[in-house]
């Protein structure tokens, strides 16, 4: 197999035709344990039609390695059909950043810890979640068959739309859960699972 101008050639295709790589989705929040792991659970479900195409994963700010996702957040996955993760918690880099085709942060501050560390890559893939979702249409990949083509093109919808979308007044963050009360924590499953269903809902799959 060979990689060529983004675009990977593969030989043992009967057709011969060009294939776009997977697209690769970072989910970031401060631990990892939480809001982030359960964005990357949540939309593995979702985009489960398209999963062969999409590479999701999550990382944390101020994470410690290896440390398990909570409980009550693989609880709620769980209770949504989906799957938990089965890796432990991990840093965010540069390189996971440069990596990824979309950044989605949690919260402001985590869009914003990700274009820092890769300033390039990242000003046009980094994203709140909420912010993302509230961004994305689904005509920006309507007429784009490969998945992984059409994660793109919403992408570069969403970053030319957000210049000349107003956003006074809009709350993107989703609050830490941890430490808070069942109220604040239904809040951030609440508002995850709608991010997520907008995403599946513009690919197609929702």
């Amino acid at each position: 197999m060979e990689m060529r101008t983004g675009v990977v050639l593969d030989g043992d295709s009967p057709s011969g035709t060009p294939r776009v790589p997977e697209f690769r989705v970072l989910t970031v929040c401060t631990a990892n344990l939480y809001r982030s792991p359960l964005a990357e659970c949540l939309l593995r479900q979702r985009l489960a039609a398209v999963r062969e195409a999409i590479h999701l994963s999550s990382a944390g700010t101020r994470a410690v390695p290896g440390t398990p996702m909570e409980a009550a957040a693989a609880s709620a996955v769980v209770a949504r059909g989906g799957s938990p993760s089965q890796t432990g918690a991990r840093r965010l880099t540069a390189g996971l950043v440069e990596r990824a085709d979309l950044v989605l942060g949690v919260a402001t501050e985590h869009r914003e810890a990700a274009v820092r560390l890769a300033p390039v890559r990242a000003l046009s893939r980094a994203f709140s979640l909420r912010e993302f979702a509230r961004l994305v249409r689904a005509e920006d990949g309507a007429d784009v068959v490969d998945p992984a083509a059409r994660f793109a093109a919403l992408v570069a919808g969403a970053a030319a739309r957000r210049g000349a979308a107003p956003a006074d007044g809009v709350d993107d963050d989703v609050a830490d859960p941890l430490g808070g009360s069942e109220a604040v924590a239904r809040e951030c499953v609440q508002r995850i699972e709608e991010s997520v269903a907008r995403i599946a809902v513009a690919m197609g799959v929702g």
